[in-house]
């Protein structure tokens, strides 16, 4: 695929700054740029590569002001990031593979139905009484249980496994290897100090817009639904234990666990390796650092948790001042008792 400066500047809803009329055939990082090449910028710390950079065109923001003379062509939208986002989008949608039909073979009960336009992979395997929209995707080798509902143009990567009576949303995508609605974690202490098994009879709930990355976990809830809101995106390697709600546009990342019937709230952020206790509440828009944990609600909504045991952050940046600070303080103290 082959677009002008200028096509791709129109498509953004951007201007051109230099000559708009240079053929552009590849996408590329700023500080590998080549000709032929676009690249943009949006994080400050990268503006050294755009005086270096080969790339013959560059996304900035509108508000942008380079410093030096620039071989690229600018074209200015009113953010980058997002500009970038919307071509990559572009890009995705005319190279991406059109996936229709059934391959052989393939397995769906008779008792099922799907809708129209779809795609089922081979070795994909479909239960009992399951409800699939229209234009879903179902690729090779996954696994749906039966009672599944899914809605509409949902994309079900490879491998992925959909338990009973899960419920997907519409446009949801469901990355390779992922689990939904695996049994949860739950077990009796008896007298003799073995374990005894507590069924899990509930299910999983992905509302519209969902995205689960691959290998993630999301256990069934014992009774009822583990919940997961509209637009949440969590990424590869999380574990999500069963009766959690997390609220709409949540983003997790990878390594993340949550605990049984954590709470969630909307709009929350939490970073690589962060944990959740079970049966608390995270208010709304609240930011979880990485490797924090967090052993207690959080009631204040737009706060930013860090440390081993989550603080409020000026409250740990002050901690931890001290904290860098113990062995002159230890030298001192040991001075001191020298003296008495």
């Amino acid at each position: 695929m082959e677009f002008t400066i200028n096509q791709i500047a129109q498509l953004l809803n951007g201007r051109v700054e230099g000559d708009g009329s240079h053929k552009i055939n590849r996408l590329e990082k700023i500080q590998e740029g080549k000709p032929g090449g676009i690249s943009f910028l949006s994080n400050l710390k990268y503006e050294p590569y755009l005086y270096t950079t080969r790339s013959s065109a560059v996304i900035v923001s509108a508000d942008f002001q380079p410093s030096k003379p620039l071989f690229s062509t600018l074209i200015r939208v009113e953010d980058a990031y997002l500009g970038f986002t919307q071509l990559l989008e572009s890009v995705e949608k005319l190279s991406k593979p059109t996936f229709y039909g059934v391959e052989e073979p393939a397995y769906m009960d008779a008792s099922s139905n799907m809708g129209t336009g779809g795609y089922r992979g081979a070795f994909s395997y479909i239960g009992k009484n399951c409800l699939i929209g229209d234009r879903v995707q179902i690729h090779p080798h996954v696994y749906i249980g039966d009672g599944v509902t899914i809605g509409n143009d949902c994309v079900i990567h490879p491998g992925a496994k959909i338990m009973r009576r899960c419920r997907i949303g519409n446009y949801c995508e469901i990355h390779p290897g992922a689990v939904i609605g695996s049994d949860g974690f739950g077990f009796a202490p008896q007298p003799d100090g073995r374990y005894k098994n507590i069924p899990q009879l509930g299910n999983v709930w992905l509302e519209d817009h969902v995205s689960i990355g691959a290998n993630t976990t999301i256990d069934c809830a014992t009774m009822g639904s583990t919940h997961i809101g509209k637009g949440v995106k969590i990424d590869n390697l999380v574990q999500v234990a069963h009766n959690v709600h997390i609220g709409e546009n949540t983003v997790i990342a990878s390594q993340s666990g949550i605990s049984g019937s954590a709470e969630i709230g909307k709009n929350c952020v939490l970073a690589g390796k962060s944990s959740i206790v079970g049966h608390i509440k995270l208010a709304d828009n609240t930011t979880v650092g990485g490797n924090t944990g967090i052993m207690k609600s959080i009631t204040k909504p737009g706060q930013t948790l860090l440390g081993y045991i989550g603080m409020e952050m000026k409250d740990f940046l002050k901690s931890y001042a001290v904290f860098k600070k113990l062995p002159d303080l230890q030298n001192k103290l040991t001075e001191l008792e020298k003296k008495q």
